[in-house]
Order: structure tokens, then C-alpha cells, then sequence
């Protein structure tokens, strides 16, 4: 893995941001974040982002107004980016990211929000048309609040009827979206990081960035082989779920997680070695994340005021020794175990079988 220290962190330190308003943000705590320019887009974003895919309906239940509050305080501190999606409950991640927004001067973070995945039920789940995507962004915008969003994605490239879908049809209405100014950059996500380069190969579209997630963290290191690629086209990084989407937290993962029962076994056993330690598994993930210096910035879901804490003073301040040393230990016992035992092809899998039965 490429690591460095936090220190060595390739970062924009103790610069004020564009995204810094006076008056606005606490200019200490601004000072203390790490700023790294998002591919070619010029967006100097934070290390730490956030990650607003627990304030839907997939991560149990949560305080709206603590949520609301820790977008807030995240923005004040100088977390610039936030990320979002209609999927994320049915647009209820979007209409509470829209109410924290509220009063804050639109300088002061960039957005991004998505299209083409939408609903449970696996017939309206993914649509990656002209008009859901049209349809989709302007809905969008209205829950946001807002005129434009910073980036534009296409949520989860991998579940397309075909990539040609997403090049011929998706790509180019949201290009349509950039000229027209309502998106400042396109950006592209999906669980197979090989998917991501082929769609950028193939495509004249400008992407401007790649949301890669669960593919650089403790039990699976995926993303690496194919950062250079990413460097090569200047194409942004965004490392998104740390934790693992949960699997990697002393709370474990939701029900639905598509990991192995031997994986899911694995980290369990690790968590509870951490809580019988005093410490937060999920912690020791996000450090690790971070610690690689060729992503732009660490997309973290967040659903509280205390995790939007916690996150930020690994951030700022890393890990105690002692803490590294139960990071090792931890990774010896059981990560070592599980380590690159991913799930992609399962999930496409299961929606293609429930959407054949349909038919």
C-alpha cells in the first residue's frame, strides 16, 4: 500500500480553501483540515468528506436534527465536500442534506449528488436513461435547494443493461447538464474498479472524477492496482467507506450486506477485540484509509454529531501508538484472513436473477 504519515499527506496545509468564507467557518479548525485538488477539476477538497449515504433508509434509524447538525458543523470545520443520492432513501438523504443547507453560503462546500439508481424494489431500481436522468437531476436540485450541484455521478455503472447505455445515453445528458450550468463536473461510481476504467476508456465524455468504495480499506486493497490509470488520465479520487459499509464498525454491518458469512465472522471477531480494548473498530479503518496518498479525499458515511467527532480528530490527529499497535494485531488475528475476499459479481447477480423471474 502506498502510505505515508499524516504529516507527509500531500495536502494544501494551513492554506484557507476557496470554499473558506470568512465569518463563516472556524478558521482554526480550516487550518487543521487538509485540502488536495479533486483530479484537474481545481475543487481543493478535504480529507475528510462526507458521506451522506446513511441518511437514508439503508443504516437504521438516526436523530434527523443531530444529522442536520453534525452537515452543519462538518461544513464549519472544513469538511467541503458532500456527497449524495437519490437512492439514498428515496430522496430522503438529499431533502436532509437541503434543510442543513440552508443559510450556508453556497461558497463554502462543494456537492455532489447522482443519478440512475433510484428504489428497492428491483423494477425500479436503476434506470440510466435520457429522461429518468433529466427527470432525476431536476428533482435533485429542488430537494438540494440549489441551482448546480459541483459534480454530477452516475450512480453504479456496473448494473447498466450495458456499458453503451451509460456512453450513449447517461454521459451525454449530464454533459448536457455542465453546458447548461446547472453541473460543474461528471463523475462516475461503481463497486468493480475495473468497470470505471473501461467506461472511461471508452467514453469521450469528460469525467472528472471516479467514486471507488469498500475497495481500499483493511480487508481489501483493490483500488491500488488501478490508481495509476486514475493519476495517468488526471482523473479525481474519491475513496469512499472506510468501515466497509459497516463491516468494519463495533455496530457490524446491516442485514443486507453482501460480504461472506466467513468475512462478516472475521470483522465481528475484530470489533469485538477492539470493544473489549475501549476501542472503535471503525476508527482504526478510516486512518487506514487515509493514510494513502493518492486518493483525494476519504468519503466517510455519517449519521451523528459524535461520529462526524470522532472522524475528525482521526483526520486531524491520526491514532495513538497504541492504537496502531492494536491495528496490527487485530490485522494478524483475523483481517489477515478475509483480506481481499470481495463480493463483486454478487450483487449484479442478484438483481439480474430477480429481474429475469419478472419478465
Amino acid at each position: 500500500m502506498s502510505n505515508v504519515d499524516d504529516q507527509q499527506y500531500k495536502s494544501k496545509r494551513n492554506m484557507f480553501p476557496p470554499t473558506y468564507v470568512e465569518g463563516f467557518h472556524d478558521p482554526e479548525a480550516v487550518k487543521a483540515m487538509e485540502y488536495k485538488e479533486l483530479g484537474k477539476t481545481g475543487m481543493l477538497v478535504s480529507k475528510l468528506s462526507f458521506g451522506c449515504g446513511p441518511l437514508g433508509c439503508h443504516y437504521g434509524t438516526y436523530n434527523e436534527v443531530d444529522a442536520i447538525e453534525a452537515i452543519r458543523q462538518a461544513i464549519k470545520q472544513g469538511v467541503n465536500y458532500i456527497d449524495t443520492a437519490p437512492w439514498y432513501g428515496q430522496g430522503r438523504s438529499e431533502t436532509i442534506v437541503g434543510k442543513a443547507l440552508k443559510g450556508i453560503p453556497r461558497q463554502a462546500y462543494y456537492i455532489a449528488t447522482k443519478v440512475g439508481r433510484y428504489e428497492l424494489d428491483y423494477d425500479n431500481m436503476f434506470d440510466f436513461t435520457v429522461e429518468k436522468t433529466r427527470k432525476s437531476f431536476k428533482k435533485s436540485l429542488e430537494l438540494l435547494g440549489l441551482d448546480y450541484v459541483d459534480v454530477i455521478q452516475v450512480h453504479d455503472i456496473e448494473f447498466a443493461p450495458s456499458l453503451d447505455v451509460i456512453i450513449t445515453q447517461t454521459l451525454p445528458e449530464l454533459s448536457r447538464h455542465v453546458a447548461e450550468g446547472k453541473a460543474r463536473h461528471i463523475g462516475l461510481t461503481a463497486y468493480p474498479v475495473s468497470v470505471l476504467k473501461k467506461c472511461i476508456e471508452r467514453s469521450n465524455i469528460n469525467v472528472a472524477c471516479v467514486l471507488s468504495y469498500t475497495r481500499l480499506t483493511l480487508i481489501d486493497d483493490t483500488l491500488l492496482e488501478y490508481v495509476p490509470f486514475f493519476k495517468e488520465h488526471k482523473i479525481g479520487l474519491i475513496n469512499a467507506a472506510a468501515p466497509s459499509m459497516g463491516l468494519l464498525t463495533s455496530n457490524g454491518p446491516p442485514s443486507w450486506h453482501p460480504a461472506s458469512d466467513e468475512t462478516k465472522e472475521q470483522c465481528a471477531n475484530a470489533a469485538r477485540y477492539c470493544k473489549e480494548r475501549d476501542v472503535e473498530l471503525g476508527k482504526l479503518a478510516v486512518w487506514h484509509s487515509m493514510r494513502c496518498a493518492d486518493v483525494d479525499t476519504n468519503l466517510v458515511g455519517i449519521q451523528s454529531t459524535k461520529q462526524l467527532q470522532m472522524n475528525l480528530d482521526v483526520a486531524r490527529n491520526g491514532i495513538t501508538e497504541k492504537e496502531k499497535a492494536l491495528l496490527r494485531e487485530i490485522q494478524e488475528k483475523f483481517l489477515s484472513v478475509v483480506k481481499n475476499q470481495h463480493w463483486e459479481g454478487e450483487e449484479v447477480r442478484t438483481y439480474r436473477e430477480a429481474t429475469k423471474k419478472k419478465i
